[in-house]
């Protein structure tokens, strides 16, 4: 049986995060990645900003990491050349009672640390951004947005660089914890070919796939396992280009963000995601849902032609609250949680678990050792 210092299961933009960080403390350490390639899953299939850390609850493991990730990634994108642009944002309010709340929004982000909203008129707003129209505007400085692909492409290399292996296409079906060991069934989804591997550390970092992961691994209380529910966000792209020089985002809405309008680095204009929940891992965007878009963006973009949304992509949110429940905060259950020495499993990592990536990485590594 293989035995390596450090299994990481999920190799999305955390886990490839964790295992850097893992294999750079000097950890024989090995990636485990059900799908043929990197990021497949949600770290592919989302808006790629750079969060502020703005809409968490003070305290929360959202904020904490989002402040920290956000100071991290922006030197580590710096330092690797990885396409970025520190863009900003409006968060907009198109009625009189959201007034109240991006002056709510404003001071509880104050209270976690980001204090450099500053709220601004609608006229001020539509003079830096003429397409733009609401009555006031909450300004975002430090938000951006970075090419995530590229951002695990390097995460990748430099886990690989020092020292780390990565296993694509395999899942694993069963394990064990016992006397300070894991052991792990795989299975090779080409070949069907299963083999063990063994390891003193144990990081699940599947996203969708890690409270089922978690389930599947004896010799820890079960009852400690979260219950997933899955948010569903559709996009659709506009074929227009440079119409906002920066990433346009609603009053927040019950699950989601709202239908935000984002940016690529090239100025290519999308909008989403909604929120649909789910029992199930589907992609397919239906056009019709494009009907809801239309009203939605025109609250702040009354300019918006008829007709030009097109389907684009979706992702869906790994959450641990479902349809009317308060948002839940990342999960992140170490020995003090299941009490097994060597174990960490990584819950509801949803946004903003991009921009959390390399703190989440450092916490999740010290609660390993």
């Amino acid at each position: 049986m293989d035995e390596v210092d450090c299994i990481v299961a999920g190799a999305g933009v955390v886990g490839l995060a964790i295992a850097r960080q893992a294999a750079m403390q000097g950890l024989e350490t090995l990636i485990i990645e059900t799908n043929p390639m990197i990021g497949m899953e949600t770290s592919s299939r989302n808006s790629e900003v750079i969060h502020a850390g703005i809409y968490y609850p003070p305290g929360s493991l959202k904020a904490r990491f989002c402040l920290e990730g956000k100071a991290r990634l922006y030197r580590y994108a710096e330092e690797k050349r990885i396409p970025h642009a520190r863009c900003g944002k409006f968060i907009v309010a198109t009625s009189a009672t959201q007034v109240d709340k991006l002056e709510a929004i404003r001071d509880k982000a104050a209270e976690c640390g980001a204090d450099d909203l500053v709220l601004i008129s609608g006229a001020e707003a539509t003079a830096r951004e003429p397409a733009l129209t609401c009555m006031a505007a909450l300004v975002s400085p430090s938000t951006g947005i970075i090419d995530s692909h590229a951002l695990m492409l390097s995460l990748q290399a430099d886990a690989e660089e020092a020292g780390a292996a990565i296993a694509l296409n395999t899942e694993i079906i069963a394990g064990t914890a016992a006397n300070g060991r894991f052991t792990l069934r795989t299975r090779d989804r080409t070949t069907g070919e299963e083999y063990d591997v063994a390891s003193r550390r144990f990081i699940n970092a599947a996203g969708l796939s890690a409270n089922k992961l978690a389930n599947a691994i004896d010799g820890f209380d079960h009852a400690t396992v979260p219950k997933l529910h899955m948010a569903k966000g559709n996009y659709f792209s506009a074929p227009t280009r440079h119409v906002f020089s920066r990433l346009i985002y609603p009053v927040p809405e019950d699950g989601g963000l709202g239908v935000h309008l984002t940016m690529d680095l090239g100025g290519n204009i999308r909008f989403g995601p909604d929120v649909e929940w789910t029992d199930t891992i589907r992609y397919e965007v239906d056009a019709h849902r494009s009907e809801r878009f239309y009203d939605e963006i025109r609250r702040y973009w009354p300019g918006l032609p008829d007709g030009c949304l097109q389907p684009a992509y979706s992702g869906i949110r790994p959450k641990l609250s479902g349809p009317g429940q308060p948002a839940a905060d990342f999960a992140i259950h170490g020995p003090q949680v299941h009490g097994i020495h060597g174990m960490v499993h990584l819950y509801g990592i949803e946004s903003p678990g991009l921009t959390s990536s390399l703190a989440i990485a450092e916490h999740v590594m010290s609660l390993a050792d």
